[in-house]
This record gives structure tokens, sequence and C-alpha cells, in this order.
């Protein structure tokens, strides 16, 4: 090797210098290179905005810049950050929070890659079926491109690895590799048959244009005025399944009297639904969904392949039933496969393997061991998303590459952080640099380095408030972080002395995914946490049976196949709170989400000035003609577009940010314009109308669950999952909550310690009112607040599906059997017994 002379010290820092993104307060920090560093703050300090909104958005700006005007072109691109200067920025890749979706055709084994590798397997190890039905074992002789059978001695075409996938050659011809099939549900369509067509009996008719099939009906024969049930069959054959035929229609205006002519092309109903889920509307589709029943495909049997694939055998066991292995058993199954095969074909048989291996290890690394390759990817939870892409990364073994991570440990529980933090420590021994917005402590405690944003959240926070090694936070006063990573902060909340004579909410599960003769019981009027390891059941006993059955119950209909009885005790109504964003664009906020703005408009519309000038209520709102800007149409900016660049926001250069046209802001009430009060935060908000008992009222509720930093006029779709999680709760404390059951997944998503503290605050509000709350989390913080935890365990799949243990905080810390119990006691500071 030649020897090159030195360069030089490498830089060991990324220099920030000038951050002023989003509510950053101009900040510089240095932060460590080819190490692992965890951002912390609570929520709304500014974490995201440093380590996505800076470091991401910046390094993915320098990678593009080098792609081609052309490419350019054709990616969508973030806008660059407000920063004065950021040295040193490797090539950056980030994990977000939220991955998307996957679409019907992605599995864990498709996403992982793993079933890349077993199709491989499948093809050049496993056993073959011949022309003639006999089996072909694998062997040197067979793994040409064509097989002669040893016994019959017909060629056939050797199965290649595509032949086992379902998303090509080898997809099952009925359903195209789908597993099921969608049809209409000719009984949804017509749900009230003692109605007329006239009098919208055809429920895919009544919508848009779809009405004038009605009438081409009419001039096929069919009675429009008499009740559907009353039909013929010739006249319900018409309607469901009539041919595509073109019929002249009369029209009289029912206004004018005019009656014009048309001719109309006839969609009978089952043609209209199949038409309307192929629309590019995405309302239409959603609405036409309720007409389609999906079953298993009854030619695959759910398998996704076609029947030859099912043939061929390895270890005796076809394509769909290794698939359906979970991780840990899919590892020994591949482990026994050697003794079964020749050894003239090892060195093959041991190079597979080991590629099998080198993808399973890290997907059990994080705790997903008890995951199938064929459970869909839509299913997957967002932390199980987040930790494939995670192990697909590792995998990658890149060096020099700045990882960005947006809470990789969520919906993991604290038996399996371990096993992430080997992953991430992987990456930064391959030469990479990580940097992580985390909440977890042992994640913090591990880190090799710690920068903390605050003090507080929106305008109260985004400044540098601490940095170094975990043990130094710990030491600092100026540290709020620094108090929980020492261990000195108590238990957020006292429990609720158990009331042994209220009613119970209880439930019986026969069979239902892993959860095998499980029966539970939730005391009312108290916080109930559901613990246990990812994939114990936690999700199958309350989102799958518990809250469908108390639905059931409410509507009158049956309970769930799987739930042998339930006990509703008191409730009522049930609602489910979670962390997805709220809106889907500027136009909400937490003035309008709240209901605040309803008051303040009306305030402005009783100004003097608008009275003079007529104005309602509705003038006010940045969403009507009347009053929002003509030029930003209310948005307060408007995007550039300059082609090859990512499209650049700048203030509407005509209402300057205000979002109101300027005969709008004429108006004014205790001196402040409609755009001056939308400025505001919610604590200001409350002090400008301190004698305004209807502004009041839905303000105070968004300052009690800890919010009341955020702007009015800010975009909801910009808050982050708990600060969305807790302005759904502040809608509802002001109503009572006698006989509501809350149940909430995954609540401490994004919160800080300190917010948790505020979350079971507010959970303590509900409470007051007379609410029931079930909480599925692994928090150590939240659970050791409950009144009442659940232990779901001991182990996840086939492992799990037990209560393992139940009773207080304390009680399920001393457990023998409880996964959770050893973190759980090691936070509340007791001893278990041996």
């Amino acid at each position: 090797m030649v020897d090159f002379p030195p360069r030089g010290e490498l830089p060991d820092a990324i220099t920030v210098r000038g951050a002023r993104h989003n509510n950053l307060q101009d900040i510089d920090v240095d932060v460590p290179l080819w190490r692992t560093v965890v951002v912390v703050g609570v929520s709304g300090s500014g974490k995201t905005s440093l380590a996505m909104g800076i470091l991401y958005a910046e390094g993915l700006q320098r990678l593009l810049t080098g792609l081609s005007t052309y490419s350019r072109r054709r990616l969508a691109q973030a806008p660059r950050p407000d920063v004065d200067r950021i040295e040193h920025l490797p090539a950056t890749l980030a994990l977000r929070q939220r991955p998307p979706i996957p679409g019907p055709r992605s599995t864990l084994g498709t996403m992982s890659e793993v079933l890349n590798v077993l199709r491989l397997m499948m093809s050049r190890l496993g056993s073959h079926v011949c022309p003639n039905g006999h089996r072909v074992e694998p062997s040197v002789a067979t793994i040409g491109i064509e097989i002669v059978c040893p016994v019959c001695g017909v060629t056939f075409e050797h199965p290649g690895a595509e032949s086992f996938a379902f998303n090509s050659y080898g997809a099952c011809p009925a359903c195209q590799g789908l597993g099921v099939r969608s049809e209409v549900n000719v009984d949804a369509l017509v749900p009230d048959q003692d109605k007329t067509i006239e009098q919208g009996a055809v429920l895919p008719w009544n919508s848009g244009g779809r009405r004038l099939s009605m009438y081409a009906a009419g001039e096929q024969g069919v009675r429009l005025n008499v009740p559907f049930r009353s039909l013929t069959k010739g006249e319900r054959d018409i309607v469901l399944y009539g041919p595509p035929v073109q019929r002249q229609v009369r029209l009289t205006s029912g206004r004018t009297g005019r009656t014009v002519q048309l001719t109309v092309n006839y969609d009978n109903a089952v043609t209209a639904v199949e038409r309307s889920l192929r629309s590019e509307n995405a309302r239409t589709r959603q609405l036409t969904e309720r007409f389609i029943h999906t079953s298993v495909c009854s030619v695959c049997d759910g398998t996704r392949v076609r029947p030859e694939a099912l043939a061929s055998l390895l270890g005796g066991l076809n394509i769909a039933e290794v698939s359906a292995l979970d991780l840990a058993a899919l590892r020994d199954f591949a482990s026994a496969l050697p003794g079964g095969l020749p050894l003239a074909i090892a060195r093959m048989t041991d190079g597979l393997l080991s590629e099998l291996e080198g993808r399973l290890a890290p997907l059990l690394d994080v705790g997903l061991a008890y995951l199938t390759l064929d459970r869909a990817g839509a299913s997957l939870s967002t932390g199980e998303r987040q930790r494939i892409e995670l192990t697909s990364t590792v995998r990658a073994s890149t060096t020099g590459m700045l990882y960005v991570l947006d809470e990789p440990s969520v919906g993991l529980h604290p038996s399996n952080v371990a096993g992430l933090r080997r992953t991430i420590q992987q990456l930064v021994a391959n030469g990479n640099s990580v940097v992580i917005v985390e909440h977890e402590r042992e994640l913090i405690r591990t880190a090799d380095w710690v920068i903390e944003l605050g003090p507080g959240a929106g305008i109260g926070g985004g400044e540098l408030i601490a940095q170094g090694r975990p043990i130094d936070l710990e030491q600092d006063p100026k540290s709020v972080i620094g108090r929980y990573l020492a261990g000195s902060v108590p238990v957020a909340r006292r429990p609720r002395p158990a009331d042994h004579d209220a009613h119970r909410v209880e439930i019986e599960i026969g069979a239902l995914f892993n959860l095998r003769e499980v029966r539970a019981t939730f005391p009312m009027h108290q916080l109930t946490g559901v613990a246990g390891p990812s994939g114990a059941g936690k999700t199958a006993l309350i989102l799958d049976s518990l809250v469908p059955a108390l639905r059931a119950r409410f509507s009158g209909a049956a309970l769930p196949p799987h739930v042998r009885h339930l006990e509703a005790g008191g409730v009522r109504q049930v609602v489910e709170v979670d962390a997805s964003p709220i809106g889907q664009n500027t136009r909400s906020t937490p003035a309008t989400y709240s209901g605040a703005f309803d008051e303040i408009r009306r305030l402005f519309a009783s100004s003097a000035l608008a009275r003079r000038r007529r104005w309602k209520p509705g003038h006010f709102s940045f969403n009507t003609r009347e009053g929002q800007c003509p030029t930003c149409l209310g948005l307060g900016h408007i995007d550039l577009d300059v082609q090859y660049l990512p499209d650049i926001p700048i203030t509407c250069p005509t209402c300057r940010g205000a979002r109101f046209n300027e005969a709008t802001l004429e108006a004014r009430v205790d001196g402040m314009t409609i755009a001056d009060v939308l400025e505001l935060s919610v604590e200001g908000g409350l002090a400008h109308f301190a004698d305004q008992a209807r502004v009041l009222a839905p303000l105070r509720p968004v300052r009690e669950v800890g919010l009341g930093y955020l702007r009015l006029g800010e975009p909801t779709p910009s808050l982050s999952g708990g600060e969305s999680q807790r302005l759904r709760i502040a809608s509802r404390l002001r109503s009572s909550q006698q006989g509501a059951l809350y149940v909430f997944d995954e609540p401490t998503t994004g919160l800080h310690p300190r917010d948790v503290a505020t979350l079971t605050g507010v959970f303590d509000r509900l409470m007051d009112a007379g609410a029931t709350i079930i909480v599925i989390d692994h928090d150590l913080d939240l659970l050791a607040a409950c009144d009442h935890v659940i232990d779901v365990g001991p182990g996840a799949g086939p492992e799990g599906g037990r209560i393992v243990a139940t009773g207080t905080p304390q009680e399920v810390a001393v457990a023998p059997e409880s996964v959770t119990g050893p973190w759980l006691a090691d936070h509340l500071g007791v001893k278990r017994r041996r």
C-alpha cells in the first residue's frame, strides 16, 4: 500500500453558528463527530429544530447540490434552515419518528429484505416437484437452470427466486399477490330496502352525477317510486348488475320548470362503486370503502403466492409456512437446516445461512423477534417501522455519514433498549456520527455527549442550557434532564385510593393472536397502565378486544367472536386519543381547534367599525374571501417556484404575514387587530381577554395541559405528537366525563420526563370529572404514577399473551413473573423478592 503523506487532524465536531430555525434563539453549538450525541429538552424546546431542521435539512441540501439540475427539479426539497454558518457537516440520513406507512404489498419480509434471502434459499436449497409429481431433493445436479428428475427423467425449469416472489412472477393470479380480495358488498348498497330509489335507497347513486343513473334505470323499466324490497328480481338485477347502456333522460327543473333531455351512460350500483374506487379524489375513495368487503383470497388462502410455489419445500416447510414463523423461530429453523442438506452443497448452504443471519441479527437486537415475515407492513406500529429502517441502515455498513434519529425508542420495552443501544453503537463503530432526539434515560446515560435545549417550550425555549457528558449534566444545576438522570425527582403523582365497592370493567378473551384464555379487570375512575414487551399482546387486549367489545355493547351489536364475556361497569362511551398531527394544513391553529377563535371573531364583529360596515364574525376569518388577504389567500406566505431549487416560502408582500386584507385590519379590539391577537401565546391571550369569559373558557384547558406557550395562530400540523395529544385532551376538559373511558396508546411519545408529570396532572383532571383512563405505554415515569398496572408477557409473540402481574406499581415491581418488574423496581427504589 502506498504511504500517503498525513493530511492533518480531521474535524472533531460540526460547527453550528447563529441557528434561528423555528424557536431556536440564535444559538451556537458544536456537535461532536464520530460519537453518539443525544439532544434533549422538554417538548417544544427546539430539539427537532436543531436535529432535523438544521443538521438533517442542511446536510440533505448539500447532498442534493451535487446532483444535476434535471435531477433536482424532480426531487421534493425542504427549504434551507435559518442559520449563519455550518461547518464540517457530513452527508446526512434521517430516520424520522413517523416513517411512512407501507403499501399493501409490503411485509416485514420485503421491508427488511429477509424474504429476498429466504426466496433464494428456497430456490437453491429447497426440494422441488417435477411435472409428473416426483419430489427432487437438492443436490449439485439441481443447481443449474434446468433439473432432470431422477425418478422419471423429465427435464423441467429450476424455480428461481422470483418464482417465490408475491410481487412478481410468484404472485397468486387471483389476488395479484395481496393475499386478500376486495369485492363490492351488495347488501351495503341498499341498507334500507323500505326506501324507494327516488328517496335514495341506492346509496352509490346519491353522490355527484351518479344520480343520473337512477333516471336511466327508470328508462329501463325500473320503478323508482316503490320500496326497493317490492321490486321484481329483474328490476333489482338492472339496478345492481345491469349492462352499461345509454338512455335518453328528461329532467325538469323544480325552480324554473324548464325541461332538458340528456344522454346518460348507465352505471349500475356495483359499477358505480368500482369507478369511485378508481377516483383520483381521496375523499371519494374514502366514502366508497364502506361498500367494500375484504376477505382472504380463497385461491392462495392468504399466502399471496401461486399454488405452484407452495409445492417447493425447505426443511419440510413451504415458503408460506416459513414466512409465518416469528423471527426467533426462523433463526432456529435456519440453524437446523444444514443437517438435512447434502454435504456437496455445504458451501452454498453456509453462504446463504450467513446472509440470512446477517439480516436477522439486527432485527432481533432491537426487540422484533416476535414478528413474522408475512406481517403486513401497514399493520406495524410506528416504532416497529422505525426500528426496521434502523436495522437496514446498520446492514449497509456505511462510513462517514451523519445519522439523525428521531426517538428510536418509541414503543420499545425497557428490556429491549440494550439491543437498540448496541445497534446505535455499531453505527458509530463503523465510522459514522449519530445524533438522537430522545427522552429514554438509558439511551441518554450511555451517550457520549448530551446537548440540552430549553429551559421551556416555544418562545420560552430554544436556548442551549447545558451540554457535556451525561454525568456532567447530572451535576449541572441549569440542566432539567440532569435531575431525572440522577434519580432525584420523585414520582409524578400520588395514586388514588382503591374503591373496592366501585364498578369495574372486566373482559374475558378466548383466543386472539397470541392471547389465550385471558381475563382482565380495570378499576373505574382510576389510571390503569398496560405494560409488557413489544408483541406481548397489549394492543390485542385493549385496542383489538376491549375497545371494540365496548363499542359493540353500546350499539347493541354482538360482541367480537373472541370476546367471551364483558362487564362494562359504568362506562358509556370510549374515547381513543392518539398522537397523530392535528389538521392537514396551516389553516388549523390552536385558536381555531380550541374554539377560542369563534369567540374572538364575535368580539371583533361587535366593534364599532365592524357594526358600521355590517361585518359578521365570518368576515374575521382568514379562510373566507371577505377577510383574507387576496394575495396569499389567508396563509400569510407565498411559495416561490424556482424550478430546480426547493420552493422558497416568503412572507406575503401584501399583508406582511398578517393573513387578512387591509380593510379587515382596520378593526381593533382593545387596541389590537385580529392579526395581532393570533400572534399572542395562549398565556398572552388569557391575559389580554381576562374579562371575556367566553374566550377564557376554551383557552384555560390549553394552558392546563401545559401548552400555554403555543401561539394562537401557530399551524397545528407543526406541533409535536405530544403537543397534538394534549391539545386533543384540552378540547374535552370543559365537559363532564361521567361514564367516559379514555384509551391512550403510548401517550408519552415525544414527552420529556417533566412533560410526563404534566400529562399525569391532566389525567387527574379527567378522572376528577368522572373519567376512567387506560394507557398502553413503556415509560417508567408514567407506569410508576399509575393506580393500577397490568403487565402482559412474559415474552413476545407465542411467548407472551398472558397477564403475568397485576396490582399497584409497587406490587408489580416485586412480582417474580413480571418482565417490567425489574425496571419498575429500580425506578421506584424497591427491592424485588428472590
